[in-house]
């Protein structure tokens, strides 16, 4: 009975719960290594191209469709987890995420709203900006030129190069004589 006291408290100071289960170190999701003690929730977080709110609705659809505790710890879900979990990061719209939370609605390519991840992302973004200069949008031309893009003021900030500096005038020497004035 001691003993079962230790354990329960023991869960509520370290916030999980002791598991038979074998929790792996590192789990790969979505081409991005993630530690298997953080949450759910925090795992998907960490894959580039899942924000905190996006992150947060996919927690909302594995807890309700999947049946997947977002508090768990990613280290001990199951390999069928784990699939059912890069099944949603592929393919939000499936399991209920709303339209407007993917990242590429009405893809320029496909015309679909899609939501892309890790390495695809950046190979999107790259395409992206490099189909603008080819075009010589106006956008384009801002990137070439390594100009802000969005309309910032310029005036100011976003200057790179080498400073220029501020010269002293070459202070007098002391123990030298002050320079007379030829008032009278």
């Amino acid at each position: 009975m001691a003993e079962e006291k230790n354990t329960q408290s023991n869960e509520k100071q370290h916030g999980r719960k002791e598991s038979s289960a074998r929790l792996t170190s590192v789990i790969r999701i979505s081409g991005k290594d993630v530690n298997g003690s953080l949450s759910v929730e925090r795992a998907i977080d960490s894959v580039k191209g899942i924000g905190r709110d996006m992150a947060r609705a996919m927690s909302y659809a594995l807890e309700n469709k999947l049946e997947i505790d977002p508090k768990d710890e990613i280290g001990s879900l199951s390999e069928e987890n784990i699939a059912k979990l890069e099944a949603l990061i592929k393919d939000p719209q499936k399991y209920g995420i709303p339209r407007f939370m993917l990242n590429r609605n009405k893809d320029f390519e496909t015309g679909k709203d899609v939501h892309v991840v890790g390495n695809d992302l950046i190979f999107a973004n790259r395409q992206d900006v490099s189909r603008d200069v080819t075009l010589r949008t106006w956008r384009g031309a801002r990137h070439q030129y390594g100009q802000k893009v969005r309309g910032q003021h310029t005036r100011s900030t976003g200057r790179t190069g080498a400073t220029m500096g501020v010269t002293k005038k070459q202070a007098v020497k002391p123990g030298a004589p002050a320079a007379k004035s030829d008032k009278k």
